[in-house]
C-alpha cells in the first residue's frame, strides 16, 4: 500500500512538473496558428479578388464569394493581355540571372575561403560595400552606360543588373557555410592529384547543396518581383516581365481590377511552388551557415 501511494505521488509530481511545459507548448502552437492564418489571409483574399469583376470587388465584402467564379479573368490576361509572353520573359531572365549569380558567387566564395592571395581581404570588402549601394542611386549611371553599349531595351541589361546587385548578398550567405566545410576532404583530394577546378566542381560544390538552395530562392524572389530595372531599361513589349506587364490593365478611365488580381496570382505561384519544394534545403542552409566552426 505504501509503495502504491508513493508511486501515485511520484506520478502527480511528474504531471505537475510537465504541466507548465505543456501549457507553454499549447500557447506557442496557438500563436503560430494565428500567425499562419495572418500569413495565408492575403493569399485567400487575392484569390477571391481575382475571380470577381469590378462591381463585385467594390460592392462585396473583401472575403465574400462572387456570384460565380470568373475564371475567364485568367484566360483574358493569358491571351488578350499577353501575360503568357511576360511570364516566359520573367522565367528565362530569372533562371539565367540566378544560375550565373549562384555560380559566380560560389567561385568567389571558394577563392575567398580556400585560397590565400594578396587582395583577398580587399576583394571581400568591395563585395560587402556593394551591399550598401542603393539601387535607385545607380539607375541614371546604368542607363547612361547601357545607352552607350546599345543595351537599352535589351534583356542583357536586366540580367547584368540582377547579377551585379545579387552577388554581394549571395556571397555573404555562402561565406558562413563555406567556413564550416571540412578541409580534410579537399586536402585528401589534393593528395590524390585533383586540380583546383575538379576539387571545386566535384567535391566542394556538391557539399554546398543546402546553401545553394537558400541562395537560389532568395535570388529568385528578388529577380521575379523586381520592377524598377525592367521599367527603366525596357520599353518594348517583347521583353517586358510580369511586374511591368500588369500595368496593361490600368487604363486612363477604367481599370480591370479582376484581371490585375489574376495577373498577381499567376505571378506569385512559381515562387510559392519553388519555396515549398526547397523549404527543407533552405532551413538546412540557413542553420548550417549561421554558425562558424
Amino acid at each position: 500500500m505504501q509503495l502504491e501511494t508513493t508511486r501515485r505521488q511520484a506520478q502527480a509530481l511528474t504531471l505537475r512538473s510537465k504541466l507548465p511545459g505543456q501549457i507553454g507548448y499549447g500557447v506557442l502552437y496557438i500563436v503560430l496558428s494565428i500567425v499562419a492564418v495572418i500569413q495565408i489571409f492575403p493569399l485567400l483574399w487575392l484569390m477571391l479578388f481575382s475571380l470577381k469583376n469590378n462591381e463585385e470587388i467594390f460592392n462585396l465584402a473583401p472575403m465574400a464569394f462572387p456570384e460565380r467564379l470568373r475564371w475567364e479573368n485568367y484566360e483574358k490576361v493569358w491571351t488578350q493581355g499577353h501575360i503568357n509572353s511576360y511570364f516566359f520573359n520573367s522565367v528565362w531572365m530569372t533562371l539565367v540571372s540566378v544560375g550565373v549569380t549562384v555560380l559566380l558567387a560560389s567561385l568567389v566564395t571558394f577563392a575567398l575561403t580556400r585560397m590565400k592571395w594578396k587582395l583577398q581581404s580587399f576583394v571581400l570588402g568591395l563585395f560587402m560595400v556593394g551591399m550598401m549601394i542603393p539601387v535607385h542611386s545607380t539607375l541614371i549611371p546604368l542607363f547612361s552606360m547601357f545607352m552607350k553599349m546599345n543595351l537599352t531595351n535589351h534583356p542583357l541589361s536586366i540580367i547584368l543588373s540582377y547579377i551585379a546587385f545579387n552577388l554581394p548578398i549571395t556571397i555573404m550567405i555562402m561565406l558562413g557555410f563555406y567556413y564550416t566545410l571540412p578541409r580534410e576532404v579537399e586536402e585528401a583530394a589534393v593528395m590524390d592529384g585533383c586540380s583546383v577546378n575538379r576539387i571545386f566542381f566535384s567535391i566542394t560544390l556538391p557539399m554546398t547543396a543546402s546553401v545553394l538552395s537558400t541562395a537560389v530562392i532568395i535570388n529568385m524572389i528578388y529577380n521575379w518581383n523586381e520592377f524598377i530595372f525592367v521599367n527603366t531599361f525596357i520599353s518594348s513589349e517583347k521583353y517586358k516581365t510580369l511586374t511591368v506587364g500588369v500595368q496593361n490593365f490600368v487604363g486612363q478611365y477604367t481599370t480591370d481590377w479582376g484581371a490585375i488580381g489574376a495577373t498577381l496570382m499567376i505571378s506569385i505561384l512559381p515562387i510559392m511552388i519553388a519555396f515549398i519544394l526547397l523549404s527543407n534545403r533552405i532551413v538546412e542552409g540557413i542553420a548550417a551557415g549561421s554558425v562558424k566552426g
